[in-house]
């Protein structure tokens, strides 16, 4: 079988902070100067205040599992050699409602429950992007 290349997204004038940030291993989400707003993904304009002066703000990387599912069927074959794995809504702790879509690695094996404390960690898809995932924090 041939192995497929995996998917890479492709930084843009938005999102370009993002992946640099990644690339450091710091997450960064977006941030209006005018308002203090964070949204997420990336957008030309504040969704809260629509100030176009917006910049990238580092965040802890720590938050919650809002929802989740198990991916058990690969949509891209560069996925078959992953499956199972779990695909998340992380609610950084940062600001209440601030969510990122994600993937949840490194799952014991009593898997995951929504409200599980996360933090971030970074995967390497190619020597230029790395990719902010999130672990479970045990006590």
């Amino acid at each position: 079988m041939t192995e497929s290349p995996p998917l890479l997204p492709a930084p843009d004038e938005l999102t370009s902070f993002f992946w640099e940030a990644a690339r450091r291993h710091e997450l960064m989400i977006q941030r209006c100067s005018a308002c203090g707003t964070y949204q997420h993904p990336p957008e030309p304009v504040c969704h809260s205040c629509l100030s176009f002066d917006l910049g990238g703000a580092e965040v802890s990387g720590r938050g919650t599992v809002y929802s989740y599912t198990m991916a058990t069927q690969a949509f891209h074959p560069s996925f078959a050699d992953k499956l199972p794995f779990c695909i998340a809504v992380v609610e950084l702790d940062d600001r209440p409602g601030l969510k990122l879509l994600t993937n949840i690695v490194d799952l014991p094996a009593d898997g995951v429950n929504v409200g599980d404390p996360v933090e971030v960690c970074f995967r390497a898809l190619s020597d230029e992007i790395d990719l902010p995932v999130f672990r479970l924090v045990r006590a």
